[in-house]
């Protein structure tokens, strides 16, 4: 078997075998097959694309490049939830301590962030102390002690994915569905949990700017998650505006703690709520989403889901008091407003915009080498559908240096569209694949 073959016949649009994908992804991660090569095979499976089978054969052939995770001693069903990432997309850190307060075991691994703000590691770390660098043993005790633990992927997690990211990033074949799905689910595989649900975003401010690939996705990555025998649902959500007010890591922080004291914005607590509920159902903790949404909502009312996040934080060796006062998180001494100029409703705020208003802060990286500064960023004071005047203040921005501050201002006054009318609503939940909810 020669690669040279293997890229002349998805060429001419055939599919791959099973054991030619094996013999592809094996031979790229030993380094036996050439970067050029493995280019011009992302590249004519960008123009020609993959089956159902072939998708699912790279992620099983990704994952098994290096370790998978055996969490078979943890009693009950391991639960994860993976985003597709998103603007102010504070999720997880509501979610996991929420549904680990039930009883159900979150079995999580994240990243560090790219882009705008840090990833949800970034973001945990505004606890002094808070360390994501556990062993598998580690991982796997504070999950049975604790009900939840969160880690870092490891160099021996899906190796083959990590270095063809890196290759499809720099030769502009990213955007195919088939490739982006296995790339996810290879490390969510490899991660181990028994069920995994997933937030895939749309709008302005994510990957996915249209409906249609975003189901597509959505399709393609839990028809991957059942055939290896994996519970999944799959639940489409609104980034047309970013989600809740805080955009920065110790601003979304700050918002988590608020959510789960029952103070939560609205759409963000829609978002939690919705994925909680498939990740109850997936666990069989809950018959259906009614009873499960009742569950959750008890459980943060209650203060259980506040009491597990104390818990998960110390466990992780974090200072636990930035839960009890978030006041105390590190933030920005620059404060500057954004100034509305004209009369009318907040007919939409360009997420991605707001992402970039963040990242010249300094928010977020634009290299895997970038520092973070974790105290800056933006939070919003109007959202999509807020009636504004002349001289009210649309966001403000908490920077550590005035020129990035304006050069913040200068963006987001680009994102906020102000009309006479007031907008239509915009539904958060797009939809949800899942055995419950086809």
């Amino acid at each position: 078997m020669q690669m040279y073959g293997l890229i002349q016949k998805k060429k001419r649009g055939k599919k791959l075998e099973r054991e030619e994908i094996r013999f592809m992804i094996d031979g790229y991660t030993k380094g036996e097959i050439p970067d050029y090569q493995m280019a011009a095979m992302m590249m004519a499976i960008c123009f020609r694309g993959m089956d159902a089978e072939e998708t699912l054969q790279l992620a099983l052939a990704m994952r098994d490049s290096g370790d998978v995770l055996d969490l078979s001693r943890i009693a009950g069903v391991k639960v994860d939830k993976h985003s597709t990432g998103g603007v102010g997309d504070k999720t997880s850190l509501v979610l996991a301590p929420l549904v680990a307060s039930l009883g159900i075991p979150v079995a999580k691994m994240s990243g560090r962030g790219l882009g705008h703000t840090g990833g949800t590691i970034d973001k945990l770390e505004c606890f002094p102390g808070f360390s994501t660098s556990l062993t598998e043993e580690q991982f796997l005790a504070n999950v049975e002690r604790v009900g939840i633990a969160l880690m870092g992927q490891t160099a021996d997690l899906a190796p083959a994915d990590k270095k063809l990211y890196a290759l499809r990033d720099v030769t502009a074949t990213v955007d195919n569905i088939s490739l982006i799905a296995s790339s996810i689910m290879s490390k969510k595989l490899a991660a181990g949990a028994d069920a995994i649900v997933l937030d895939v975003k749309v709008g302005d401010g994510a990957f996915m700017k249209r409906e249609e690939d975003a189901f597509a996705l959505a399709r393609e990555m839990v028809a991957i998650g059942k055939s290896a025998g994996k519970r999944m649902a799959a639940v489409v959500t609104d980034m047309d505006q970013p989600l809740g007010n805080a955009v920065g890591n110790s601003l979304e922080v700050k918002e988590a703690i608020l959510a789960l004291n029952g103070n939560g914005p609205k759409d963000l607590m829609e978002v939690v709520y919705a994925l909680g509920a498939q990740m109850v159902l997936a666990a069989g903790a809950a018959s259906t989403e009614e009873e499960a949404d009742q569950m959750l909502q008890k459980a943060i009312s209650g203060g259980d889901a506040l009491k597990k996040m104390v818990e998960f934080v110390e466990a992780q060796g974090g200072d636990k008091k930035y839960v009890y006062e978030p006041q105390a998180l590190p933030l920005a001494q620059i404060r500057l407003g954004v100034v509305n100029t004209e009369e009318g409703y907040v007919s939409r705020i360009k997420a991605e915009e707001v992402g970039l208003a963040s990242l010249a802060l300094g928010g977020g990286r634009t290299t895997k080498e970038s520092a973070i500064d974790l105290s800056v960023g933006v939070l919003l004071q109007k959202k999509r559908g807020d009636f504004v005047k002349p001289g009210d203040t649309l966001a403000v921005i908490y920077a550590n240096d005035m020129e990035k501050a304006k050069a913040a201002y200068g963006k987001l006054v680009c994102a906020y569209e102000v009309k006479k009318e007031a907008p239509k609503d915009v539904p958060m939940i797009k939809g949800i694949l899942s055995d419950q909810a086809p």
